[in-house]
């Protein structure tokens, strides 16, 4: 094999990887909730639980408000809800 058809295989190889790399950034293994589910919040805690969607929320937890709800571990909203509660009216509050 000649070194432009190495240098080649190789470049194409190292496209698939990253290119496999980049997908399982995008994967569920780091979603809050598997597919189907919906992410709660304990009323005046961090804690989460999942709920199957279209499923009312368990005694004691609330629905993220619209636009600040978690997808991923990390994200800017599992971040937000490290600091933050929702109140048993609701109302987003620091967490006490």
């Amino acid at each position: 094999m000649g070194k432009r058809t190495r240098a080649a295989v190789l470049a194409s190889a190292l496209a698939v990887a990253a290119g496999l790399l980049s997908a399982c950034s995008f994967s569920t293994a780091d979603a809050i909730c598997n597919t189907g589910e919906d992410p709660v919040i304990a009323v005046g805690s961090t804690a989460g639980a999942c709920v199957k969607s279209g499923e009312a929320a368990p005694k004691g937890y609330l629905r993220y408000p619209a636009g600040k709800v978690p997808q991923h571990v990390g994200d800017k909203w599992d971040t937000y809800w490290e600091s933050h509660t929702l109140d048993r009216n609701g109302r987003t509050v620091p967490v006490p």
